[in-house]
């Protein structure tokens, strides 16, 4: 059903995966529940390592993307193609509770170096011969990327460890892609001026 809904879409959907994701969209809103299963299955990860990235805490990381699928389920007829990965909307979601948990705990936000680590996508991860030297890099620089503001930190994780475009990162962030983009200049100088010499 999903793949028969495929050819509703705008013509030139980003790419091959952007429409795959929303036909499972139009078949979700269609009503098939396992269509929303498949998103589940396909954006799970990409929600829960921005999600424990921005917060550190894994109990709290795992509660709140439950949180982001079940408002997905119950708001996906709403939602309609605007030329970009639907993954966008789900992290926007996720986003939304963490400032709402962040505000309403007055939490913290920081970043725990070993469990961003764990969910680093295996692509990421380095080989056996040089995890000692690669782990304590990756260690030292979400040390400095934690050091940075909020709006920042939230640049870089959407853009680098998420992978969004600059125009996902904008709609997600509420900002124009302009200030997105000066965001993520000013966040890389500061963090090329935290990071050590070695490092840089």
């Amino acid at each position: 059903m999903a793949d028969d809904l495929a050819e509703d879409l705008p013509e030139d959907p980003q790419d091959a995966a952007t429409a795959e994701g929303w036909a499972l969209v139009r078949a979700a809103q269609a009503g098939d529940t396992e269509a929303f299963g498949r998103l589940f299955d396909r954006y799970h990860e990409t929600v829960f390592r921005f999600v424990l990235f921005r917060l550190g805490d894994r109990p709290a990381a795992e509660d709140l993307t439950q949180e982001t699928f079940v408002r997905a389920f119950r708001r996906i007829t709403s939602v309609s193609y605007q030329g970009r990965d639907i993954g966008a909307w789900f992290v926007t979601i996720a986003r939304n509770l963490v400032l709402d948990h962040v505000k309403s705990s007055r939490y913290r936000l920081e970043s725990s170096t070993a469990e961003v680590a764990d969910v680093a996508p295996s692509s990421f991860r380095p080989g056996p011969e040089s995890e000692v030297i690669a782990g304590a890099t990756h260690a030292e620089l979400l040390r400095c990327v934690a050091k940075l503001g909020d709006d920042q930190q939230e640049c870089i994780a959407l853009r680098f460890l998420q992978g969004l475009s600059v125009a996902e990162t904008a709609e997600i962030m509420g900002r124009n892609e302009g200030a997105v983009k000066a965001l993520q200049h000013r966040a890389v100088r500061r963090l090329a001026q935290l990071l050590p010499e070695g490092l840089r």
